[in-house]
């Protein structure tokens, strides 16, 4: 993500006839000869200890939206294809904000039982699932865009809202736990899946989201746009939006087709920022020795504003349409750091939340050296390493290191200067070839999958020959800020500092 260093009518459509099952508490069932039991209501999240579930992966999500203008409501549903990890009588899954009306698992009606204080959805299968196999959940709801009920762990924030509405449609924000409002869901993100957003709206608007546009009908007067990611993403960072938007398409490296969508009123001047994503693609693809990782990409840009941020959507990172507006040199380096998000946080996704800063780290590293290589920037590649540092010293008593932050916010806050400084001694520590070597190695490993700061640990150290795990766990965990490499002069001893 990009950062600064700083009474509704309801339609009964979707329920009426549903069957819906009360989920019965059992004794252990059997499946193919196993003892079933239900899965975990957790996945083990230290900072979001309620997030996430146990007992199988989720392949992928399948989700229709029927959005009407003037209504907040959505007949919706989600397909789920996922597989037991274990032999289970009965699942969860994160879900919040959603009236369910029918669950089936492999084509069964289902038990289904929705606990909102802990945003759980449980679902109890007619049979038990045996382990190892695939199995299809469907679930019918409507999604309500104004609800945006409070997190039981992340800090309310009022500028922050999860359904970004606008005037003429919505776009998402999920970011970092919160995508479970728009679905039921397995929200955390080492258990990425492929995504499919099946969006039906008025002739006259546009449906986008991550991925490739697969099909596109029309009936009446409305029309169902349908997009699908061909690999698997982490929740945190799926986008859907409806709107009025124009599509600009190019070609990146390789060929890689680009399609960026932006508001209408401000696309045209927004033609200048998108012709500079394929030279920061070939410039990042040289950097990390490694072609960009999915199979399109673009930016979003919507109207009336974007949490004040910029977000790494994967395939279509996203963006306020006006910060597209006001020429190259005041969006590049963000444009840059959410491009990088695609390798380092979307391609390989973190472990868990405590692993953040190889996403956040990344991102402002390879920000700094993009600045400093087109030489668009007031300040100097060590000048931003500086402030890097200082700000790292300033607010590490309070945010906690990067690789163990204090506090639910500080994921978004506190993991990016720490870890940005930490590479920038890495690279110094071993060489440029070797840095060049470890990144590329890294990513090639771990791209499809999750990664966590052990597995960053131990490709360093091979890929080295040195043991430079004190060094990285020093900066990643460590309750101050160590001694930048090569700039002993910059230390001064941090402030005495509490969270108010």
């Amino acid at each position: 993500m990009g950062h600064r260093f700083g009474a509704r009518r309801i339609p009964l459509a979707l329920l009426a006839g549903a069957m819906v099952l009360s989920a019965t508490a059992v004794g252990p069932a059997t499946a193919a000869g196993q003892t079933a039991r239900p899965g975990a209501q957790s996945g083990g999240e230290r900072l979001y200890p309620g997030l996430g579930n146990g007992g199988y992966d989720v392949r992928s999500y399948d989700v229709a939206y029927d959005y009407r203008p003037g209504e907040t409501v959505m007949n919706s549903s989600v397909d789920i294809v996922a597989t037991a990890r274990q032999a289970l009588s009965s699942f969860s899954l994160d879900s919040v904000g959603q009236r369910i009306g029918s669950a089936t698992v492999n084509g069964a009606p289902a038990g289904f039982r929705l606990d909102g204080d802990r945003e759980k959805l449980v679902i109890t299968p007619k049979r038990a699932l045996a382990r190892g196999l695939p199995f299809r959940v469907r679930i019918g709801f409507v999604a309500d865009r104004a609800v945006n009920p409070p997190s039981p762990w992340f800090p309310e924030q009022d500028h922050f809202k999860n359904w970004v509405e606008k005037d003429d449609g919505f776009a998402l924000f999920g970011q970092p736990h919160r995508s479970h409002l728009f679905f039921p869901m397995n929200d955390i993100p080492r258990d990425k899946a492929r995504a499919t957003f099946r969006i039906t709206v008025p002739e006259d608007l546009q449906a986008v989201a991550g991925g490739t546009l697969t099909s596109r009908r029309t009936a009446g007067d409305r029309t169902t746009y349908v997009y699908t990611t061909r690999d698997p993403v982490p929740t945190d960072v799926m986008q859907a939006a409806v709107g009025h938007f124009t599509r600009t398409n190019g070609t990146g490296p390789g060929g890689v087709p680009l399609r960026s969508f932006v508001n209408t009123p401000d696309s045209p001047k927004a033609a200048p920022v998108l012709a500079l994503i394929p030279d920061q693609m070939r410039w990042l693809e040289e950097q990390i020795g490694s072609p960009y990782p999915f199979e399109t990409y673009g930016l979003l840009g919507v109207p009336g504003g974007y949490n004040n941020v910029a977000l790494e959507s994967a395939t279509l990172s996203t963006f306020a349409a006006d910060g597209l507006t006001s020429g190259p040199r005041a969006i590049e380096t963000t444009m840059l750091h959410e491009l990088v998000h695609q390798y380092f946080g979307d391609a390989v996704s973190v472990h868990s939340w405590d692993d953040m800063w190889l996403s956040e780290g990344h991102a402002s590293y390879y920000a700094f050296r993009y600045m400093a290589d087109k030489g668009d920037s007031d300040a100097t590649f060590d000048e931003n390493i500086h402030r890097a540092y200082d700000f790292d010293v300033d607010n590490r008593p309070v945010y906690g290191p990067p690789g163990r932050p204090a506090d639910t916010l500080d994921v978004l806050g506190g993991t990016n200067a720490g870890g940005c400084v930490m590479l920038d001694g890495l690279h110094r520590m071993v060489g440029d070839a070797t840095f060049r070597a470890i990144e590329h190695t890294f990513f090639e490993k771990y791209r499809g999958r999750s990664a966590a700061t052990q597995d960053y640990i131990d490709v360093a150290n091979a890929v080295s020959g040195k043991d430079l795990t004190s060094y990285i766990r020093s900066w990643v965990y460590g309750k101050t800020t160590p001694v930048p490499v090569g700039h002993p002069d910059w230390v001064t001893p941090p402030p005495s500092q509490s969270r108010s």
